[in-house]
């Protein structure tokens, strides 16, 4: 689990083909001394596990089913990328909880700057337009951001200047492909309103106590 706070920005070290997938080498500007072998990273928005530590670094395996769901496919020696550990019991909550699993992949549309912030326009898959709300919660590449605007199949976040320069969004251009993770709670909101008849929830229910 993870709160889309990112920790740090680090760089593809080393990219080793493997016959069920790759093995990816990250270095990180500084040592992640709480970091252990099997403990969970996020990697640009993705759920990893550690499987070798060395100095400022450490080493994930990724399989072909995560490379065909995600812009980890696209990665090359040298790209930047977003580095949060998995959050620990008593940890501050700063963002809000993603899972580490992609729903799809986004393609950037617009970025452009106003006055001291951001505006990113992303261009999502359809068959996540129900999960995406104005207000409501988007990971994009692991980054916790709020959606300002929805229009179609295109969201706008406002990006302020310090998860701007603090995150790989600062190297983003327009075309780029981005991972995204809706809102948990959405997905269980969609759960309980498909609940089959044995089911304790409907959508009256939800409506009568305030959740419609």
């Amino acid at each position: 689990m993870f709160t889309g706070i990112i920790r740090a920005i680090g760089r593809i070290k080393r990219i080793e083909h493997r016959p069920a997938g790759i093995r990816v080498e990250v270095t990180c500007p500084e040592p992640m001394r709480d970091v252990e072998i099997s403990d969970s990273v996020a990697v640009n928005g993705v759920c990893l596990t550690v499987t070798e530590l060395s100095g400022n670094g450490f080493t994930v395996d990724v399989s072909k089913e995560t490379l065909s769901r995600s812009s980890l496919s696209l990665l090359q020696p040298g790209a930047p990328v977003n580095i949060e550990t998995s959050l620990r019991l008593g940890d501050k909550l700063g963002g809000h909880l993603v899972f580490g699993h992609v729903d799809g992949l986004g393609t950037i549309t617009q970025l452009r700057q106003v006055g001291d912030f951001h505006d990113l326009i992303v261009e999502f898959p359809p068959e996540l337009f129900r999960y995406i709300a104005e207000k409501g919660s988007i990971s994009i590449d692991g980054i916790s951001l709020t959606v300002a605007a929805l229009s179609g199949n295109r969201f706008t976040v406002a990006v302020i200047p310090y998860t701007f320069e603090q995150t790989v969004l600062k190297y983003r251009r327009v075309g780029d492909r981005v991972n995204l993770e809706v809102d948990m709670l959405a997905r269980y909101v969609e759960r309980m309103l498909h609940a089959d008849s044995k089911g304790e929830l409907s959508k009256e229910f939800l409506a009568e106590h305030g959740f419609l």
